[in-house]
């Protein structure tokens, strides 16, 4: 009987559990890993005693939050939160109307040269390698504070992530509707608008309301740089220590971004399609 199990175990080893060697590799890749994450506690300084006092901190701004209050300046915050939601709106319909011929040409089944999609490709891995905020700096130096700054930045950011979004979305799409149109006569371009497009259309389309809605939270922080929005009236009331007014922009916030998602959900349904699976467009 152990004559059979050590021909079964030289036969298939991994069937009977790790071997020695297997066994050995994990412990140490365990013991590195663990080297690692104190040496990065370590580099950071993240020690017990200093995450208490940050808790107590937030704690006692938590505190001061209590009970939420629009100040007297609450014009100027529902002027900053409209800013950021037209910021939001503005950069993220250029962007989708940008990257929607942009992602025809990196597709690999609409354009069949190699050198060319791979530019195009490269690109957007260019442009998606740089942050947003990284973008909002750039452009506040260039066009100077105000919400262009952070419009220029959300186009920037998001035509290349749409872009590359939406060309994985073709590349998905059935090729037997456009070869049938080719092989009806029809054009390239018509193979394109008729046989590809009307597939790929209402995942762009939920693609760029969900960029409309993360873009309105992503303004917040665009305006804390200069470039315009309610982050502009975030970071004033925080160097003043007015938490209570910056509590009130914080649900102020939520709740948009709130109304933005119930409103893009309706959007889709109304434009996608409906429960039965016809689609409106």
């Amino acid at each position: 009987m152990s004559t059979s199990v050590e021909n079964w175990r030289q036969r298939q080893p991994r069937a009977f559990g790790a071997t020695r060697g297997e066994r050995a590799l994990r412990w140490v890749g365990g013991a590195a890993f663990i080297l690692w994450l104190l040496w990065s506690f370590w580099l950071f300084e993240i020690t017990p005693q200093r995450l208490w006092n940050g808790l107590s901190g937030l704690a006692t701004i938590v505190r001061l939050m209590v009970p939420p209050s629009p100040g007297a300046m609450w014009l100027d915050i529902l002027k900053g939160m409209a800013e950021s939601v037209a910021m939001a709106f503005l950069g993220t319909f250029i962007a989708a109307l940008i990257a929607l011929p942009l992602s025809f040409m990196g597709a690999r089944n609409v354009v069949t040269a190699t050198l060319l999609r791979f530019s195009v490709r490269r690109f957007f891995d260019g442009i998606r390698g740089v942050d947003q905020l990284i973008w909002a700096l750039a452009y506040v130096r260039a066009v100077g504070l105000g919400p262009l700054a952070g419009v220029l930045a959300i186009i920037t950011s998001d035509l290349a992530v749409l872009a590359k979004l939406y060309s994985e979305a073709i590349e998905n799409a059935d090729r037997r509707q456009a070869d049938g149109i080719l092989a009806s006569g029809g054009s390239r371009l018509q193979a394109i608008r008729y046989g590809i497009l009307p597939q790929v259309l209402p995942v762009m389309i939920a693609q760029a309301l969900y960029f409309f809605e993360s873009n309105t939270r992503s303004a917040a922080i665009l305006g804390v740089v200069g470039a315009g929005g309610i982050g502009l009236q975030i970071a004033e009331r925080i160097k003043v220590r007015h938490w209570d007014e910056v509590a009130f922009i914080i649900m102020l916030m939520v709740l948009t971004v709130a109304a933005i998602d119930y409103l893009s959900g309706k959007l889709r349904k109304r434009l996608i399609g409906r429960r039965d699976g016809s689609a409106v467009i």
